[in-house]
């Protein structure tokens, strides 16, 4: 009886488990089925209409690749949606697009749901609206508020309005990390710090309850930089000069007591919106400009994601005997192995790299980096690739985005060029590594480590400890690493290696700087640096590509059934406790180094040496 009682659950169990799939798959099948039916509707983009650019999210490089099958699951189970990513170039492509077509009239920058982008980004952005405006039409910015991200776009507008209890939140540029020197000590985790370069103050949230003097430099220099840049590209297009910014609280008092604490007020005495009016009198405003919508009273529009869609459709298939300039997108951590879009794999990058020197049509290649850095080895391998691309005959050239620094330069350096936005974060050369170790901490719980082994090598681990003669073999391998660091920006940019050493040191520095100090070789846009590509490749006709990872029958499969749908997704997960343990098996180990600054979690993947070349001050806060 017992075991035809257990029988009959297990059969239970068995048919709920098959219920439940059945259901996922035939709910699956009806969506694919909907959606089907909804793409087959035709966008239509009316006469004399506004395209409202309506963007959603933070302003990106490359998007982020995410399984089709996971996407679909998110959305039939309602989980919690990931941040949206806008690709900076449809953005560019959109308002480019608009300013020729004949049925737009007007832009609408509606901003309200912009939460990110850099200033490089923005840049970009506002150069295709004021191109826009030359074709003679109109730009308005109405939102209920203006954070600082969304203020630089807004700016550019002929007309900014805002809701009469909104207000404008421009705070500047900071950095403050959390530092956790004290909090270590009280659990009696011990600390093994391994870096070369005085300013390479990664690990300084580890060591200490404040920031260096050091570090305080450096990145007061950059960010103040940075700064300057945001209020002269906004003074220039607003009628009000530099000084009208509020850099301390006494001066923001005085003018909020001005105006009895009233932010929109404050807004319009001192120029940063044109108007106060709510969503229905800016809505008004517009219906007198192109009039009403067949449905309804809003004003006659068509939003960013249709507008995308309906031109995407006239896309040009390039020509497959004409020239090319490929440009591969660099863009996430740097990491070992094989990765999808919006990480860089030492493997996959260099292979889409390979892909472009192979393809006869391919001249010219621009690297697109966006980084912060990363494993060293990974690093190395892409670099190798890039040098393979020189001795093809093929020029090579770097084009920096919002950062490109440590591992991010590491790639960056043999290039025939470097070009980088004026607002660009690059530097950071120096390497380092931390292991923490819990021999202390389990001592207090009463748990200790004992047993024997081969080779003295095998005795450190996170439990024991690590042997002050080890720590001294890692050390020797995180200078080793910043040496050749040294040499491959040295021989490759041609510069006294004590030289190359006086402005590394793991200083963050912005793109003017690198200038400077012969870094960089010219500040401009990804465009600018594919001209000069094909400049240097002779070339005067030729298309541009973009070098993609191919996906496998599985994948496009996948996304035919469940649709290409792209969203953020967060980096895959490496296993801590497995990586922890694997620090006594090798020279150095493999790890996996966490640091929360500012609310930002950075992580950190296995290298073979453990080694890396990682800028942690390059995430500014707005």
């Amino acid at each position: 009886m017992i075991a035809k009682l257990f029988k009959g659950l297990w059969h239970a169990l068995n048919f709920s488990r098959r219920l439940l799939v059945n259901l996922v798959f035939v709910v699956l099948i009806i969506g694919l089925v909907v959606a089907m039916m909804t793409s087959e509707e035709e966008i239509l983009v009316p006469q004399d209409s506004v395209l409202r650019l309506n963007l959603s999210g933070k302003l990106v490089e490359q998007l982020t690749y995410v399984d089709p099958i996971d996407a679909a699951l998110d959305d039939t189970f309602g989980s919690k949606e990931k941040p949206m990513e806008i690709l900076v170039d449809d953005v560019i492509k959109v308002i480019n697009n608009a300013a020729r077509d004949n049925r737009i009239k007007a832009i609408h920058l509606d901003l309200r749901n912009l939460y990110h982008g850099h200033l490089d980004k923005l840049r970009d952005i506002t150069t295709a609206i004021e191109a826009f405006k030359a074709s003679g039409k109109p730009v308005y910015a109405h939102g209920p508020y203006f954070t600082q991200t969304q203020y630089y776009l807004a700016s550019t507008a002929n007309e900014v309005s805002m809701h009469p209890y909104g207000g404008v939140s421009i705070k500047g540029f900071g950095t403050y990390p959390m530092y956790f020197k004290d909090a270590l000590e009280k659990l009696q985790v011990t600390q093994h710090i391994f870096r070369v370069g005085t300013y390479k103050s990664a690990v300084e949230p580890f060591i200490r309850n404040d920031m260096s003097d050091a570090a305080k430099e450096a990145n007061k220099l950059w960010l103040s930089s940075l700064w300057e840049q945001y209020k002269e590209d906004v003074a220039a297009r607003r009628p009000f000069d530099t000084d009208n910014f509020d850099e301390t609280l006494t001066q923001l008092g005085e003018k909020m007591a001005s105006v009895s604490g009233d932010s929109a007020q404050f807004a319009m005495k001192y120029g940063w919106v044109d108007a106060l009016e709510t969503d229905q009198e800016f809505n008004d405003k517009l219906v007198q400009l192109v009039g009403t919508q067949k449905k309804g009273n809003k004003y006659k529009q068509v939003k960013y994601s249709e507008y995308l869609a309906s031109i995407s459709g006239f896309q040009t298939i390039p020509n497959p005997l004409s020239d090319k300039v490929a440009v591969v997108v660099a863009k996430g951590h740097i990491v070992d192995g094989k990765r999808k879009a919006g990480v860089i794999g030492g493997d996959s990058t260099a292979a889409l790299l390979r892909k472009a020197r192979i393809d006869e049509n391919v001249k010219a290649v621009v690297l697109r980096i966006d980084s912060g850095g990363g494993s060293v080895f990974a690093s190395e391998q892409i670099r190798n690739e890039v040098l393979a691309i020189k001795a093809a005959g093929k020029p090579i050239v770097a084009s920096m985005g919002s950062v490109a620094a440590s591992g991010g330069y590491w790639i960056a350096a043999s290039a025939n060029e470097i070009w980088a936005s004026p607002s660009t974060i690059t530097g950071s050369i120096g390497i380092f590594g931390t292991i923490f170790t819990f021999e202390n901490s389990l001592k207090e719980l009463g748990v200790y480590s004992d047993g024997v082994a081969t080779t003295e090598l095998k005795s450190s681990s996170i439990s024991r400890g690590i042997d002050p003669q080890y720590a001294d073999i890692i050390q020797m391998g995180v200078e080793d690493a910043y040496d050749k660091f040294l040499s491959v920006i040295s021989e490759a940019r041609n510069l006294n290696k004590e030289d190359v050493n006086e402005v590394a040191q793991g200083r963050v520095w912005l793109a003017p700087q690198a200038l400077e100090f012969g870094l960089i070789d010219k500040l401009g846009t990804k465009e600018q640096a594919i001209e000069s590509a094909a400049a240097l490749a002779s070339l005067e006709h030729y298309d541009v590509i973009t070098v993609e990872q191919t996906l496998t029958d599985k994948e496009r499969l996948m996304q035919q059934i469940f649709g290409a749908k792209v969203t953020q997704s967060l980096l895959p997960k490496a296993s801590q406790t497995d990586t922890l343990q694997k620090v006594s098996q090798q020279s150095i180990g493999n790890l996996i180094y966490k640091v929360q600054q500012s609310a930002n979690m950075i992580e950190l993947y296995n290298d073979p040496n453990s080694l890396y070349s990682v800028c942690t001050m390059c995430d500014v806060t707005q």
